[in-house]
């Protein structure tokens, strides 16, 4: 029996990271110039990360399958990046942020990396600020703060609805000083494939060319995995279409354990489904909650008309509507977490009372706030979401409110990492989304973007130093070695065999289906005969993918299609894993909701006896069952209670 040690050092809880950094290891100057590190994934994790490593002296390889890092899907980030600064003077604190966190995340989430993130939290600020970011700011030049869901204190720092981007920006320039000096080499256009272990150590990668279609292999003396979530298994998710599973996966089969691969979160406010053949879901920020009311008619009659178009919204009297989260939950009203407003969302819709002609929508209304705040000053904070919104609905929320609907979004399941962010394969590192996180059972917004930025920037540099004091006189690696030559090769076989099926339906039809299987069996809301169900019709499209998915094109060429059939059948493989979790927890918490676990008044109902552990599950080969390895957790600081937002 495997038992995970997640390395947490002695000490109270807001000594353990300081200690930590004064008893680790270091590598000197001149050492650092002998060892190799690759980083999969330029986001802000994977760019800060790789700067970062490259500025300390180390030889740095980092992996993207765009054309630039400029592209990673961290730019996608709308709202803002949380931090402990108390600028407002609220009432904010380290231990505030750690606290929101734990609880947010439903406690399925370690103590001891939370608080590790709320301390480094405003590191981050000063150094994004330094990068020349730029962040909102008071009218007499101070930075200035928002509310987001789940806390009662204003601790996001923002710039207008473009945030992620902008830090992108800043981590994309410290990377590029980096390049430039020639301590870290961008390896752009390339699919990384598999993970090559020596001596079962994580030595380097095998990726693909995705221009010339050649298999490349690349050693290291450390391999840091930084490639995002896995949201897209859903198919229509916020995830830009290229985002995958594949170099997480492949750790996977690699002997690094996945944990927690059912908690998921439902963001409550996208732009709703609008068609059959739609490929992604568009998200609006969780930022736009601060000012827009969220609602829907309380009569029937008042549905009826709105979806015939006989009535315009604000044909609705005020006390004709039900502003559904303030009725719910008046202490935090529309700023409750996440996974609590999509629940309540979806629960008005399937009670009929959704908005849009399918009845999948509920109105996000800024009427109030441009009457209280004026046009100029929503504009100013919300403006380019506003014009992202009219561009795809065709209508202004100026003048109607927006129509939203709980989309996937973000995925707090991942690889396994301890406290040093190594996963059960030695030299393996795990950071931002692709690891199981901080988050627990459920994200709070603004909290990707800290998490991401916190392992590269602030962390990830001082554990990993660590592992490599001991490898200063370890040679570098032949990437022609016969473990190099195994991986390769499993690699090519791989995709000749995909390739060769010659079936007679594309991938996207494949992924589409197992989407819809995902959505309907182990989405919002699960229960044990959906997903009993969804086993079985995972293992059916499974065993039809192999024998018929059609993938034109050649091998040694520019392939998209080739590129899409490899991780639609890891995407597969995926889900039949997050079924099977979301099976064994038999409790409900954060994103993961069971319907047989749930309190009276609809709320989710958590199982601290049986189920307060980190679920990480063990590959045991191609047609066996994983293995489930608990990491139990222990609350030390806060104690676990009903989450309450009332």
């Amino acid at each position: 029996m495997i038992s995970l040690n997640a390395r947490i050092p002695e000490g109270p809880i807001a000594e353990k990271w300081t200690s930590y950094k004064s008893g680790s290891r270091l590598v000197n100057p001149n050492n650092k110039r002998k060892l190799d590190i690759i980083v999969v994934g330029t986001g802000l994790a994977g760019a800060s990360a790789a700067s970062t490593l490259g500025q300390l002296g180390y030889n740095v390889k980092v992996f993207c399958y765009q054309d630039t890092p400029r592209r990673a899907h961290s730019i996608a980030a709308q709202g803002g990046i949380n931090a402990a600064k108390n600028y407002p003077n609220d009432g904010d604190s380290v231990h505030r942020l750690f606290y929101d966190t734990i609880k947010g995340g439903d406690y399925r989430a370690r103590e001891a990396n939370v608080h590790r993130l709320a301390e480094v939290s405003n590191q981050i600020i000063d150094l994004c600020v330094a990068q020349g970011v730029p962040f909102a700011r008071e009218y007499g030049g101070l930075l200035t703060n928002r509310s987001f869901g789940g806390a009662q204190v204003s601790r996001t720092f923002y710039a207008r609805g473009q945030t992620g981007q902008q830090l992108l920006l800043g981590a994309y320039s410290s990377l590029s000083r980096q390049i430039a000096a020639g301590n870290v080499t961008l390896c752009n256009r390339r699919d990384v494939l598999d993970i090559v272990l020596v001596d079962g150590k994580a030595r380097g990668i095998i990726a693909r060319n995705l221009v010339t279609g050649e298999i490349e292999r690349h050693a290291a003396h450390a391999v840091v995995l930084a490639s995002g979530g896995y949201g897209n298994v859903f198919y229509l998710s916020t995830n830009a279409m290229g985002s995958n599973v594949t170099p997480a996966w492949s750790a996977y089969r690699k002997g690094a354990m996945f944990a927690n691969p059912a908690f998921t979160q439902i963001h409550p406010t996208c732009i709703p489904v609008h068609g059959d053949f739609q490929s992604k879901l568009t998200l609006m920020s969780e930022s736009l909650r601060n000012d827009g009311r969220i609602w829907v008619p309380a009569n029937m009659e008042d549905v009826d008309r709105l979806r015939k178009g006989e009535i315009k919204p604000s044909d609705i009297a005020d006390k004709d509507r039900d502003y559904y989260l303030e009725r719910r939950y008046p202490a935090f009203g529309n700023l409750v977490p996440r996974d609590v407003a999509s629940r309540a969302a979806k629960e008005r819709c399937d009670a009929g009372y959704g908005v849009s002609s399918t009845g999948t929508a509920v109105f996000l209304d800024f009427a109030d706030a441009i009457r209280r705040k004026g046009h100029d000053t929503i504009d100013a904070l919300y403006g380019n979401l506003f014009q992202m919104y009219e561009q795809i609905v065709a209508d202004s929320p100026y003048a109607t409110p927006m129509m939203i609907y709980p989309a996937v979004h973000y995925t707090m399941g991942g690889l396994w990492v301890d406290y040093d962010l190594m996963t059960t394969v030695p030299g393996l590192y795990a950071i931002g989304e692709c690891n199981f996180s901080d988050h627990g059972a459920n994200r709070l917004g603004a909290s990707a973007l800290m998490q991401g930025l916190a392992d590269g920037y602030f962390i990830l540099p001082y554990t990993i130093s660590n592992y490599l004091a001991a490898e200063i006189h370890t040679p570098r690696f032949d990437a022609g070695s016969s473990e190099f030559d195994l991986a390769a090769e499993g690699v090519a076989d791989r995709l000749h065999a995909l390739k060769n099926t010659n079936g007679r339906e594309s991938v996207d039809q494949f992924h589409r289906r197992l989407g819809k299987i995902m959505w309907e069996y182990c989405g919002m809301a699960r229960n044990e005969q959906g997903l009993n169900r969804a086993l079985g019709l995972i293992a059916d499209l499974r065993d039809e993918y192999g024998r018929n998915v059609r993938i034109p094109g050649g091998m040694d060429e520019y392939n998209p299609e080739l590129e899409k059939a490899c991780r639609v059948a890891d995407f597969i493989d995926l889900g039949e894993l997050m079924v099977r979790d979301a099976l064994q927890r038999n409790e409900s918490c954060g994103g993961h909701f069971r319907e047989e676990y749930q309190t009276s008044d609809g709320e989710a109902l958590r199982d601290d006896e049986h189920f307060s552990f980190a679920g990480a599950w063990e590959f045991k080969g191609s047609g066996t069952a994983a293995e489930l390895h608990r990491e139990e957790l222990h609350f030390d600081v806060v104690k676990p209670s009903q989450r309450s937002y009332k």
